[in-house]
């Protein structure tokens, strides 16, 4: 069926703008390995780890506007691309341009590894404007 793990992952990214955790965390697998900043930081190493992401970065933010403009699915892994847009709980906007790689077994998912710029990122939690290919970016229509 086409666009399955897609539509997998679209249900986690309702969840995480609804902060339904334990749908999320329930959709991984327990020896999932998380770059949730590939490059930049060590990964959250199973469900455990991932947890604790998940609250520690879900307590500043507010609104979420998660969003995938483009995806290609190759057999158990989806390629996506997209913006973690949100407001955090202090009312700075965050646009964050990703791209990211998403590995299944079964219904679960084991590998997930997003790539972004962290400078970007800290300079609009700073209270920087998006920048100019930001908004060029993440004004595409979504998938």
């Amino acid at each position: 069926m086409p666009d399955t793990r897609f539509r997998q992952f679209q249900a986690v990214i309702d969840a995480w703008k609804r902060k339904d955790v334990e749908f999320v965390i329930g959709q991984m697998a327990d020896d999932i390995v998380w770059h949730y900043a590939a490059a930049i930081a060590p990964p959250a190493r199973g469900k455990a780890e991932a947890r604790a992401f998940i609250e520690r970065f879900g307590k500043s933010i507010g609104e979420v506007r998660w969003r995938i403009f483009a995806h290609a699915e190759d057999g158990d892994r989806l390629f996506v691309e997209g913006v973690d847009e949100y407001v955090t709980t202090d009312g700075k906007q965050v646009a964050a341009p990703y791209a990211g790689v998403i590995e299944f077994r079964g219904d679960k998912i084991t590998g997930w590894r997003d790539y972004v710029d962290r400078a970007t990122i800290d300079a609009m939690k700073a209270g920087g404007a998006y920048p100019p290919q930001v908004t060029e970016l993440i004004n595409r229509p979504a998938a």
